[in-house]
């Protein structure tokens, strides 16, 4: 007998936090069906549900891949709310409100046009756990996803993202200052949302990038400071009080203040938490990439600060389970539950906003009130199938060597000046080291020792049988 279309699907596009994969090569709207019907089928059997709303970003492949997923949802008797092409924000806001069981949207995030994919959340935004998403999975590569006759086929229903998306943002804030922000969206999914709501707000914008660019081809869809020069140029010509920049899908901004210096995620997130709230309590949820300083700044405050594994799933789930005012992701992921539970990146620039606007000072002079110490990261070629074990090994020998280890997620070692932290990547044949210290004698130190150590051990077990 022929191979069924489920058996020939490739099972490393499940990853850890979500479905991608290369168009044509590892996804298809084919794929997509058969993900749909699984997705469809695990609302039914799993959440013991009947709809699912879904949206995609502004990629030239999402339109034939959403409508083949909700041709899947739907044949498994699942009733979609389909919300169209938009923001991260948009679809997630619309699906929370809409009482639906389960969230997915078409991305593929900060990856290269070529690459889409999907992201699973539950109805009310936060995002699905590893095991929940393997749940779906296997309902693909076995196969077991349900088809019902022609008069149980779901329906679908076609809303209007944006209009109560940019409603509630309007509700939420109120700006005195006429502030200036240079807006870069990178031609992706934020150039559907956030000029719009930016203007409604009363804020004047410098936009770039703000025109929808499938192909990414002004700048790249991931906001790393190298690919923010004309954004810095932007801020510094036009004088603006601050300038953001946002990813792919819109879950990730990127600060740039009003110097022209791009902000990490730490500063962006400690910034949140000494002068947005107005009362200092409630635990803090940081991963455990994220700078020693968020702690020495934040907790004397009166926050509680609590470490969590690295991935946006564990930020919401925590943060929910915490009742957190703040969540900070060293890779751009910041959480405000306040507003929304899930990582809308919009809260996070109307969030300096509001700070601005209340505050006699720009946001370089707040940023200086913050320590900053001197950082490394490194990226470690391992093979996929090695990985995982050079990090156990590292593991086992590291915490027989040292008193500080914390293995969490991968093993971080701390000592009196610094730490660092050696974890394999869920999405990539990588291992990723991260450093801090106090100075840069003592980061050079831990760098080097601790490259040594995991090319000692990739080596090592790599000449086992």
């Amino acid at each position: 007998m022929p191979a069924t279309m489920s058996s020939t699907i490739s099972t490393h596009i499940f990853r850890a936090y979500d479905i991608r994969g290369l168009y044509n090569k590892d996804i298809s709207p084919e794929v997509f069906y058969h993900i749909g019907r699984a997705a469809g089928t695990y609302v039914k059997k799993n959440l013991k549900g009947t709809r699912v709303a879904v949206g995609s970003d502004i990629r030239q492949s999402s339109p034939p891949l959403i409508h083949a997923f909700i041709a899947g949802v739907t044949a498994s008797g699942v009733h979609v709310i389909h919300t169209g092409m938009t923001s991260f924000g948009q679809t997630l806001y619309t699906g929370s409100q809409s009482s639906v069981d389960l969230i997915g949207f078409i991305t593929a995030s900060h990856l290269p046009p070529e690459w889409n994919g999907v992201k699973f959340y539950f109805g009310d935004g936060i995002g699905l756990p590893e095991d929940q998403l393997m749940a779906i999975r296997d309902y693909v590569l076995t196969d077991s996803s349900e088809r019902v006759p022609w008069d149980h086929i779901g329906q679908v229903h076609e809303v209007d993202a944006r209009a109560g998306y940019r409603e509630f943002f309007c509700s939420q804030f109120k700006y005195t200052t006429k502030l200036t922000v240079a807006l870069d969206c990178g031609g992706a999914s934020m150039t559907l949302s956030a000029p719009e709501i930016f203007s409604a707000l009363g804020l004047h914008t410098v936009p770039l990038f703000c025109e929808p660019d499938p192909k990414f081809s002004k700048r790249p869809s991931d906001p790393k400071p190298k690919n923010l020069t004309a954004l810095v140029d932007i801020v510094k010509k036009h004088r603006c009080d601050f300038g953001v920049a946002f990813d792919g899908d819109g879950d990730r901004a990127v600060i740039v203040d009003n110097t022209g210096m791009v902000l990490s995620a730490d500063q962006t997130g400690i910034l949140l938490g000494k002068h947005g709230f107005k009362e200092k309590k409630g635990t803090v949820i940081v991963n455990v990439e994220c700078s020693k300083s968020v702690k020495e700044q934040l907790e004397p405050l009166g926050y509680r600060i609590k470490q969590i594994p690295v991935g946006h799933t564990f930020l919401t789930l925590e943060a929910k389970q915490e009742h957190a005012p703040l969540g900070i992701e060293s890779s751009g992921h910041l959480l405000l539950p306040h507003y929304v539970a899930f990582d809308d990146a919009l809260v996070v620039p109307l969030k300096i906003a509001e700070i601005l606007d209340t505050t006699q000072a720009s946001l370089h002079e707040l940023v200086m009130q913050i320590p900053q110490y001197p950082t490394k990261k490194e990226e470690i070629e391992c093979a996929d199938e090695l990985k995982f074990a050079v990090v156990n090994q590292l593991k086992e020998t590291l915490s027989q060597e040292y008193s500080q280890v914390n293995t969490l997620d991968g093993i971080r070692v701390s000592f009196p000046k610094g730490w660092v932290l050696i974890r394999p990547s869920n999405t990539s044949p990588i291992i990723r080291l991260t450093a801090e210290a106090d100075n840069e004698t003592v980061l050079h130190e831990l760098t080097t020792t601790f490259l040594q150590k995991t090319r000692d051990t990739i080596a090592q077990l790599q000449k086992q049988p």
